[in-house]
């Protein structure tokens, strides 16, 4: 498990992620990466990578059932 960002907002039905920018891997999470929180439970999938090149955003469109406003200010993960 890796992690892939932290939760800096909701916006339109949307987890938008922060990646960390000191990261080894010049590739980000792709389109259709499933998402995890630090339960091991799953958030959603990513849908687009947006912003700059060095810190990109990830937006993440949750689940059924996930309450997106309590994920602002967690970290989330892949596998």
């Amino acid at each position: 498990m890796r992690r892939i960002g932290t939760v800096v907002r909701v916006s339109q039905g949307l987890a938008v992620l922060r990646a960390p920018g000191d990261t080894d891997d010049d590739a980000y999470d792709a389109i259709g990466t499933i998402v995890l929180d630090d339960s091991l439970e799953k958030v959603g999938r990513v849908v687009d990578v947006f912003g700059p090149v060095e810190e990109p955003y990830l937006a993440v469109t949750p689940d059924s059932g996930v309450h997106l406003p309590g994920l602002v200010g967690s970290a989330l993960y892949a596998r």
